[in-house]
């Protein structure tokens, strides 16, 4: 799917590639790379007592955590008509009062177990190294009083919403209410309050750059409607909605997440800001721009020095603030939690991944957070204006 582009040792490594992958048409495969011939994917059996834990939020505010079952009744599921209309589960994460709830869970077990099921047929990793993941929010948590801009995340295609928690609490420990989407039979698996976990639909169905296209407008629809029922008066759907600065919402994705950003851009004018990690662009930025609205891309390295044709064209139709950053020995996946996971489980790395998880976690909170921080706080951000010493793996595109 989206941003096919890694390199193929590390993407076939436990959890990377869409299951929808080897049905993909030739125009949304990845470039072949230099570490394709190193074979299929190997892993290492994970005692029970793994366990992976996030990187701690490096801002001043504790996490809270709510989980939200939300219907469209307006919408049946774009993927499975007959289940009616469409549903979402979205994790809000919010500014709250260290020590007032429980620890949160990364996923459930059910979900868990579907994303390993479906990442690694016959693997041997137990359901508790992921589920048992050590997360830095708290369920049920008291919020501290303000208001706060609200970011929406979206997710890779076939992956859960959990894999950008490490995002999540981050962003909120700096003042941001976070709402991250799990896309319905859209990932590994989606556990709904009635206990039923749904599969991935989507999966091997999204052929074409036609139908990525469609998929991103269909999330960028999903997106808006989180906003509408967190933003509504005086009936929100979430009991805490009075934290959420109304006119202050941003959007960022990984992989078909982040292309998702352009078409919820364009078609909701409460989104400000959008940030794409490493997310082909099928639903291409038009000729006339985003409006003026602000832009980051920030992707891993191609071979020999190639760009996303697809960020490519977007890149030069921006007509807002922009930036396209490079993560120097990244691939695909280092922009999410999943690198923790190849780390912890002592899954080995490709030969051209070379950066650390907890330095690209630590990048990718960086250059988000402050992207955020400028567009919707109004705070100047010196780290945006161009390349650091202090962060030599990051390169910017003039």
């Amino acid at each position: 799917m989206s941003r096919l582009r890694t390199t193929a040792a590390t993407a076939a490594l436990l959890l990377a590639l869409p299951l929808s992958v080897a049905a993909a048409a030739p125009a949304l495969a990845a470039p072949p790379g230099p570490a394709a011939a190193t074979g299929g994917p190997t892993t290492r059996a994970a005692t029970p007592a793994t366990r992976v834990e996030l990187p701690r939020p490096t801002g001043p505010y504790a996490v809270g955590q709510e989980v939200l079952h939300l219907v469209d009744g307006d919408r049946p599921d774009p993927w499975v008509p007959a289940d009616g209309p469409r549903q979402l589960m979205v994790s809000m994460y919010y500014p709250a009062h260290a020590g007032t709830g429980t620890p949160a869970p990364y996923l459930t077990s059910a979900a868990a177990r579907a994303l390993l099921d479906g990442k690694l047929p016959g693997n041997t990793v137990p359901t508790e190294a992921v589920s048992g993941t050590r997360t830095w929010a708290e369920s049920g948590a008291r919020p501290r009083g303000g208001h706060y801009p609200l970011v929406v995340l979206s997710p890779g295609f076939t992956m859960p919403r959990a894999m950008l928690s490490g995002l999540a609490e981050d962003l909120t420990s700096h003042g941001y209410v976070v709402a991250v989407v799990d896309h319905t039979y859209e990932n590994t698996g989606t556990t709904l309050p009635d206990g039923r976990t749904l599969p991935c639909a989507a999966c091997g169905s999204v052929d074409s750059e036609e139908a990525a296209a469609r998929l991103e407008a269909g999330r960028a629809k999903d997106v808006s409607f989180v906003i509408d029922r967190l933003t509504d008066r005086p009936h929100p759907a979430w009991r805490h909605a009075r934290l959420i600065d109304r006119d202050r919402i941003g959007m960022a994705g990984h992989s078909a997440g982040g292309a998702s950003t352009v078409p919820a851009l364009l078609t909701d004018d409460r989104i400000r800001a959008g940030v794409n990690l490493d997310g082909t662009m099928h639903y291409r930025v038009p000729e006339s721009g985003l409006r003026g609205k602000p832009y980051l891309m920030f992707g891993h390295p191609l071979p020999g020095g190639a760009q996303d044709p697809t960020w490519v064209t977007s890149w030069a139709r921006l007509d807002g603030w922009k930036r396209l950053l490079t993560l120097d020995g990244s691939d695909h996946g280092s922009f999410t939690d999943l690198p923790l996971f190849i780390d912890g489980l002592g899954v080995p790395r490709g030969p051209y991944t070379t950066i650390g998880s907890l330095r690209a976690a630590a990048l990718t909170r960086q250059y988000v957070g402050a992207f955020f921080d400028l567009h919707l706080k109004g705070v100047p951000q010196p780290l945006l204006d161009g390349p650091s010493a202090a962060n030599p793996e990051v390169r910017f595109t003039p």
